[in-house]
């Protein structure tokens, strides 16, 4: 079911069109109107409807004024123009503002349903975009789930959560038959060159490969930065049986049909999907051998010695507490550090991959401090708190202690200075409203271009801190003043309304008695009545 907000002056239409359409039939609910274009953007702004139906010409902000604003602070909203006016020149500007609809009065209960459905039926559409699926579209999706996969170094926790995820995913993706079954992965990273040395892979390249490897185990794959990246998926004995003769098989081809040489790296038997990077980075690193030594393939297992807490360990885990280290709690950087001292000191991590950890996580903590914290606070923390990639500890829990301590010191910079800075943001646009409420131009978007930041990211400040959105304080701000003026000097209603912000008298009036409950001629007179009785 969408949400609508319904905006017209004529306030027997607006009702007539409320009471008359089956809104559940045609997939709406009302949940909101208003008689003018700025009552209707303060509904856009506080409701979030998926629809707004307005009529062109309205008091205070037409539909096209409208349209234009809402389209700053809802940009993914859509808008259906209803109008009294056959003019070619708003249907042009309806254009501009990618109008979902342009409707003529007078229009029937029956006319205006049918319009509806269309409507409802376009928005389905615009829903379907992010998660539609067409045969053609496989393999892209395929590619979406792999490449971040395997060339994003932050992965978060390889928890069971994760694990049982990447399963599930893997099974939709036809990798492996069910969620349980004995499935192990390897990765080859493959480039096709000439005999002068020049790469010469590309899309094409990807087909190739696939029909090689297609010929002996599930798999997928994907053209990336030159190389054409395999992930393969077998039980460890399939693996064990097919991997030499897939890479000799691509090889070979290679050379016979294409007059190509391939070079290729072979990754690691990884256990599971979430080890995807480190395999990943297992294969470049094999194939950066192959290069060098003119062999075409080369197995990273027969070159380098198998560290168990290795450096993509390294790289996880800072990424993660880094991570932590923004927008983490306490307790959530304790057990992120906690559980990955216990793997050092489980797997028997050597010194130099344990000072590699040391020294990696130090440049990481002081990297978010000197992005977060202003200088003076940075070098403060600097001095402070040791240079601890230098120090070389007698176990892993005093090592543990230490970078814990060190850690949540960071954090806790972190976190006060992200408060700090978005309460004097707020405090600015605060100081704006209040030196520029007479302006009739202030606006979220004027102030937050003037303070350097997003909108939303403004609009989200004011409200966590005030409880109000922008509209409501600089609405508050200019009826204080006007009440004060009205009730405190003899300035004429036209020149208070000027005073505090408002071209136009009568919006002045409209917004005067909707936020006192009466009219500012009311209130004056019954102010005067009030301190003169008779």
């Amino acid at each position: 079911m969408y949400t609508i907000v319904i905006a017209d002056d004529e306030t027997e239409l607006r009702e007539a069109l409320i009471r008359r359409i089956d809104w559940d039939s045609v997939g709406f609910q009302v949940v909101g109107e208003a008689e003018n274009g700025i009552e209707a953007l303060e509904l856009v702004e506080k409701l979030e409807p998926d629809l707004l139906l307005t009529d062109v010409r309205m008091p205070f902000k037409s539909g096209i004024e409208l349209a234009r604003e809402v389209r700053e602070i809802r940009p993914t909203m859509q808008i259906a123009f209803l109008s009294g006016y056959d003019d070619f020149s708003y249907a042009q500007k309806a254009i501009q503002y990618n109008i979902i609809s342009y409707m003529l009065k007078p229009i029937s209960a029956e006319e205006l349903t049918e319009e509806l459905k269309k409507i409802r039926k376009k928005i389905d559409e615009k829903f379907e975009e992010f998660t539609k699926q067409t045969e053609e579209q496989e393999q892209q999706r395929r590619t979406r789930f792999l490449m971040p996969l395997l060339l994003d170094a932050f992965q978060g926790s390889a928890d069971a959560d994760r694990e049982e995820r990447l399963a599930k995913r893997a099974v939709e993706l036809e990798l492996q038959k069910s969620a349980d079954s004995q499935i192990q992965y390897t990765v080859l990273v493959t480039s096709f060159l000439d005999r002068e040395g020049r790469n010469r892979t590309d899309e094409t390249s990807a087909g190739a490969v696939h029909q090689v490897v297609n010929r002996y185990l599930r798999h997928t794959g994907f053209f990336c930065n030159g190389r054409v990246v395999s992930l393969l998926a077998a039980t460890r004995g399939a693996l064990d049986k097919y991997l030499h003769i897939i890479v000799d098989d691509i090889s070979q081809s290679v050379q016979r049909i294409l007059g190509l040489s391939a070079v290729i790296g072979v990754s690691r038997i990884a256990p599971s999907l979430s080890h995807g990077h480190e395999a990943y980075v297992e294969a470049v690193n094999a194939m950066s051998y192959s290069r060098s030594s003119g062999s075409g393939v080369s197995f990273i297992s027969d070159i380098e010695r198998v560290e168990l807490f290795d450096q993509e360990v390294v790289q996880a885990a800072v990424g993660e507490i880094e991570h932590l280290l923004r927008s983490g709690t306490a307790e959530e950087l304790k057990s992120c550090l906690r559980r990955y001292f216990d793997e050092m000191e489980s797997k028997e991590a050597s010194p130099a991959i344990v000072q590699l950890f040391a020294v990696q996580l130090s440049a990481a903590v002081f990297r978010v401090v000197y992005a977060v914290a202003d200088v003076e606070a940075a070098r403060n923390f600097q001095q402070e708190m040791p240079m601890l990639g230098q120090v070389l500890f007698d176990s892993v829990r005093e090592m543990e202690r230490q970078y814990t301590d060190f850690c949540l010191a960071a954090r806790d910079l972190v976190t006060e200075h992200r408060q700090k800075s978005g309460s004097l943001i707020c405090d600015r646009a605060l100081e704006l409203i209040e030196s520029r409420y007479m302006d009739p131009g202030l606006s979220l978007l004027a102030i937050s271009t003037e303070i350097s930041v997003s909108p939303n990211y403004l609009s989200a400040l004011i409200k966590r801190s005030t409880g109000s959105t922008f509209v409501d304080l600089l609405t508050r701000r200019r009826m204080e003043t006007a009440k004060r003026l009205l009730l405190g000097t003899p300035m004429k209603i036209r020149e208070i309304s000027e005073k505090c912000g408002y071209n136009d008298q009568h919006y002045f009036s409209y917004c005067f008695k909707k936020y006192e409950g009466i009219s500012p001629n009311a209130c004056r007179r019954q102010h005067e009545e009030q301190k003169n009785p008779k």
